[in-house]
């Protein structure tokens, strides 16, 4: 008898440490993703080991994942839904319902700088990359990707439009210290990434803010206190 409860009791903790497991693996859900991790977003002519393709082979990416581009201000970020704006490298014929440029080169500048651009993924399905200016020659060299985003975890509420509308509209960038750091751009109604431009801040980090964790994930937080609780009263 005793041998029974025992092994019953092995079971329950076995039990509720799988829960605790799967719990404690989907708290992490949105990601940052560096594109091109330290060879950052440029075209083959000027990196020549730079390929896209093998960076996104292995990434699985879903709604409410960051990508951030690691650029130069000679370099744009657009961002399209339509293959055939993709294929023909060319932004200028887009409809503003599908694609945008988060930043676009500047020929006229005397001087190169960093620039750093976050984008949010906002909508499933195919989404796709490229560098449009220079009549697509940088985009044809190799400055250009597509991925495939998933439901996940869905939008954080965070980056929910309010008005329920699927378009987005362009953020323009914010001129910084050509000196220090690269500029930012985000989403003005999300904190995450931060901006990084002081010296003061901290550096930047790869996981979600805690101030999105508790108001996204906060339940599933509670489930796992609850859950730690049982095993420790059974086991």
């Amino acid at each position: 008898m005793e041998q029974t409860i025992f092994n019953n009791r092995s079971l329950s903790c076995l039990v509720l440490l799988l829960i605790l497991i799967s719990f404690s693996t989907s708290v992490d859900a949105y990601k940052n993703y560096t594109v091109g991790d330290s060879l950052g977003w440029f075209d083959n002519l000027e990196k020549p080991l730079v390929n896209y393709d093998k960076w996104t082979a292995n990434k699985k990416f879903s709604l409410g994942d960051f990508l951030i581009f690691n650029s130069d201000n000679n370099h744009s970020v657009t961002q399209t839904y339509n293959f055939t704006t993709y294929k023909n490298c060319d932004y200028n014929n887009a409809l503003d319902n599908d694609t945008m440029q988060w930043v676009s080169a500047d020929p006229s500048s005397t001087s190169i700088f960093p620039v750093t651009v976050a984008v949010p993924l906002l909508k499933v399905g195919p989404t796709y990359f490229f560098s449009s200016d220079y009549d697509g020659e940088q985009c044809e060299n190799g400055q250009h990707f597509k991925i495939n985003v998933t439901y996940g975890q869905g939008l954080p509420r965070a980056l929910k439009d309010p008005s329920d509308d699927d378009s987005m509209a362009p953020i323009s960038p914010i001129s910084g210290d050509e000196e220090s750091a690269p500029d930012t751009i985000v989403p003005s109604s999300f904190d995450h990434p931060r901006d990084v431009s002081t010296d003061d801040s901290p550096e930047p980090s790869n996981s979600i803010s805690l101030s999105m964790f508790s108001k996204v994930l906060g339940n599933q937080l509670n489930w796992v206190f609850v859950m730690l609780a049982l095993v420790f009263g059974i086991c």
